[in-house]
């Protein structure tokens, strides 16, 4: 199967060859057609497996091929994202495919001024990529309009439900032409996403390349006992005898990864942290010297990590375990792409023995638990632990039980993750609670 073989315009067959890309991903050789055919598409793949470009390609495809209607140019696709990074991700691979067809890209999202984004829009907009909160700001000032709007696609469908965006894009889909199509993409398929589905799309045609909550067959796990007390020096020893290695590593709240990155630097391993709080700009800064290797340490929350692309991380460590054991795939899901070999390792305290239970649970497999000498915990990790309400938000639902949707997860995890803000300003608005290339594509 060859992007060719698709029906693709010559323009995006042009850019794809331009970036080496020959090859399409299962997810894209499975929806791309279905999207051009004009089918709306319910999409589920795991991270990394190429998501952007199965519903970019043949979204750009359709619109090169059509006129847009006379006067201003208004946005006839949109694309609904949960995190400032996605967007500016998903943005970057419309443009990349998009680079020989003449199509306006913008992107909406808090935590930086309106007024240039206002002149953006009036300037013209093709394709419009915008975060739920700040696109009803936009709305509600009148200053961008979604009557023309042809094709709808949700990126990262179960990540805006867990943020609690649901109000917020049933606020946004009442504001699109009734004739469109929709695409919706999502590495779960629970009863939230399905019941989406069935109120706003007609007669979905459903896509799904991998087993749910499955994680690639080259990641190895490992998990070292420590007291919570001595999880920082026992990290610091992990990373300063392996020099060469680019990491991420994920931590619990905001405070917490700002304070270990800077624990870090202090320990001469140059460390970057990104989290909700930060300035878009800071946020930019941080994946740009993490990217360039400038600091090869990033630490980050989950929220703030969703929709990273980092090709070829070998690494990936968990300094505190996930409240929710979907997130360890998410997490995990970020390293031992496209057959390369993965590392996922876990620093877990006796008081996370019940977190590490959800997910052997969930993974069906046991972690590896490898004491470091010197770093024996003061007493042992013990499975039925109750699992720890403190930082987690308390509410945490028993083990085995399917995650809450919508209002009732984020409710029971406030201060977990660098979520939303809950003030309009930061670009998610009071309405809420991995991407340049295609993946696996190079010839």
């Amino acid at each position: 199967m060859t992007f060719e073989a698709l029906g693709l315009a010559p323009a995006l067959l042009r850019a794809l060859a331009d970036n080496n890309y020959a090859t399409p991903t299962p997810i894209q050789a499975d929806a791309i057609p279905l999207v051009l055919a004009g089918h709306d598409v319910l999409g589920g793949a795991q991270t990394g497996t190429g998501k952007t470009a199965a519903f970019a390609l043949p979204v750009l495809n359709r619109l090169s091929k059509l006129t847009p209607p006379a006067g201003p140019r208004k946005p006839r696709a949109l694309v609904l994202v949960p995190t400032r990074e996605l967007a500016v991700q998903v943005a970057d691979s419309f443009k990349t495919y998009g680079r020989h067809l003449k199509l306006n890209v913008t992107t909406l999202f808090g935590g930086v001024g309106m007024q240039p984004q206002i002149e953006q829009l009036r300037r013209g907009v093709d394709v419009l990529v915008a975060c739920p909160g700040r696109l009803i700001d936009h709305l509600d000032r009148g200053s961008v309009k979604l009557d023309a709007i042809e094709v709808l696609i949700l990126d990262e469908a179960d990540r805006m439900l867990d943020m609690g965006f649901l109000p917020a894009i049933k606020r946004v889909i009442n504001r699109l032409p009734k004739e469109r199509q929709t695409l919706l993409f999502s590495a779960t398929f629970e009863a939230q996403i399905k019941a989406l589905a069935l109120e706003f799309m007609n007669n979905p045609q459903q896509v799904q390349v991998a087993a749910q909550n499955t994680i690639a067959q080259t990641i190895t796990h490992r998990a070292h006992p420590v007291d919570g007390s001595r999880k920082r020096d026992l990290l610091i020893q992990i990373l300063s005898q392996r020099h060469t290695d680019q990491v991420l590593v994920f931590g619990k709240t905001k405070h917490g990864c700002n304070r270990l990155a800077e624990q870090l630097e202090e320990a001469g391993l140059p460390a970057v942290a990104i989290h909700g709080n930060k300035s878009q700009a800071a946020r930019q800064k941080a994946l740009k010297d993490f990217k360039s290797g400038k600091a090869r340490i990033l630490v980050a929350t989950d929220v703030a990590a969703r929709g990273l692309d980092i090709p070829d991380l070998p690494l990936v460590i968990n300094h505190d375990l996930p409240m929710v054991a979907e997130d360890y795939v998410h997490r995990i899901g970020r390293t031992g792409r496209n057959g390369a070999q993965g590392e996922a390792l876990s620093l877990v305290s006796p008081e996370e023995g019940g977190l590490l239970r959800q997910i052997q649970r969930l993974l069906k497999v046991d972690l590896e638990m490898d004491v470091v000498p010197g770093f024996a915990p003061s007493k042992p990790i013990r499975l039925d632990t109750p699992i720890p309400k403190n930082g987690g938000g308390g509410g945490q639902r028993p083990p085995g039980r399917p995650a809450a949707r919508g209002h009732a997860r984020p409710a029971a995890r406030p201060t977990t993750h660098a979520g939303p803000k809950q003030h309009r300003a930061g670009g998610q608005g009071a309405y809420a609670g991995k991407r340049n290339a295609p993946r696996g594509t190079r010839a």
